[in-house]
């Protein structure tokens, strides 16, 4: 998490200095250079939002280690009469404690078969939880990623990069628009994505059954695919 949040404040930095040197270059580089800063410090912005619900998952899972202390007391107390116990078998076997430490054995058990059943269903519950927040996390933040990245590509295709000649004059730019309609649709992106609309579905490939009216995952994700295609080639054309 301390990386991950150095990472971020690093790039943020970036993206401030990336900005700031491109002020003092041609209109293109300078337009371009001003909006590829802003979409790096989204970057930047995303990886917080990650560090939280990654905190999340780590929150979650150390329940299932404060559940794991509280039962130890009840399996220490349990080992502790079975000792007992097997030490008076071996020094007296006639002794009356043997009896009563006996009777305190059922019910220490019986303590501890709660509290295992209960430490077993709530380990289960919270590391479930526990890595759904965090692969869910993961995945947006990768996604997210990716729409960043299409657009950042679509920014430089306005960058005019051809080769001059000493005292050619390149044409005047006029990429405003577009650079700030780039920017509007990355936000709008950004901003819309849920789970839901997740572009890369994962794919199993062991054999699942399937109701009539459902389809199989695979074409889930064929059709995520041309989904994402369409929307690349959309932000291509603009």
């Amino acid at each position: 998490m301390r990386a991950i949040e150095l990472t971020a404040r690093e790039r943020r930095d970036v993206a401030k200095h990336l900005s700031a040197w491109g002020e003092e270059n041609d209109d293109d580089v300078s337009d371009v250079t001003d909006k590829l800063g802003v979409l790096i410090y989204e970057i930047g912005e995303l990886e917080d939002q990650y560090i939280d619900k990654y905190d999340q998952y780590r929150i979650t899972l150390k329940t299932i280690r404060n559940i794991e202390a509280s039962v130890q007391p009840s399996r220490d107390r349990k080992q502790k009469i079975t000792d007992e116990i097997a030490h008076l078998k071996y020094k007296d076997p006639q002794s009356p404690k043997i009896p009563v430490l006996e009777q305190e054995l059922v019910r220490a058990e019986a303590e501890s078969l709660v509290a295992e059943a209960q430490l077993s269903n709530i380990s289960r519950e919270q590391l479930k939880a526990a890595f759904n927040y965090q692969f869910d996390a993961t995945r947006e933040l990768a996604e997210k990623y990716a729409l960043i990245a299409g657009y950042g590509k679509a920014l430089l295709e306005l960058l005019d990069d051809s080769s001059v000649t000493p005292g050619e004059t390149r044409p005047a730019y006029d990429g405003y628009e577009a650079s700030k309609q780039i920017i509007i649709d990355a936000e709008n992106a950004l901003s819309t994505w849920t789970l839901d609309s997740a572009a890369v579905k994962p794919t199993l490939s062991f054999h699942q059954e399937y109701d009539e009216e459902e389809e199989p995952l695979e074409d889930d994700l064929e059709g995520a695919e041309e989904e994402f295609a369409k929307h690349d080639e959309e932000v291509e054309a603009k």
